[in-house]
């Protein structure tokens, strides 16, 4: 017998304790790997807790931006934030693109994607961006097979000091 996956996609407050809990495994998860390629070691707790506390997402709740909260059979497994980058050019950005382990490969980040591109036509936005790391390959190829392609750096490094790819979608 095949077991059929339902996934839902919809908005939630970033102080959801759904969301508070995958974006502390997101930001975990990308300090880990910076850590690990650059110091050899993963993060503390306390230095988890310090990024946390530095980013505070606010700007992924209404009306600046959303997010978006991925469900396989109603348990919560992913999250994105989109975000007006630019609204007077038409030009939103997605943040904080996660999925748990557990749950990747099965379509949660192709329905988050989806999702979040709807909500960008929904506000009138033409085009999206986005900026990550080099060694976040995963998310670099994710982005690529769904029409992300490279673009100028369109952000500061004081507003993002570890941004090494940027990438933007043309809406249709």
């Amino acid at each position: 017998m095949t077991r059929t996956t339902t996934w839902t996609v919809a908005p939630q407050s970033v102080r959801s304790p759904e969301a508070v809990a995958l974006m502390r495994e997101y930001m975990t998860e990308i300090a880990d790997r910076w850590f690990l390629l650059h110091e050899g070691r993963t993060t503390t707790r306390e230095e988890v807790q310090g990024y946390v506390a530095e980013e505070p997402h606010d700007d992924l709740d209404p009306p600046h931006g959303v997010l978006l909260i991925a469900r396989r059979d109603g348990e919560p497994v992913g999250c994105l934030g989109l975000r007006w980058f630019d609204q007077e050019r038409g030009t939103a950005e997605l943040k904080r693109m996660y999925v748990r382990s557990a749950a990747r490969g099965l379509g949660a980040a192709p329905a988050l994607l989806a999702a979040a591109e709807g909500v960008a036509r929904e506000w009138g936005a033409r085009r999206i961006v986005l900026d990550s790391r080099k060694d976040l390959v995963e998310a670099i190829a994710l982005y690529a097979r769904h029409g992300f392609v490279p673009v100028p750096r369109y952000n500061t490094p004081e507003e993002n000091p570890y941004a090494e790819v940027w990438m933007g979608k043309e809406l249709r």
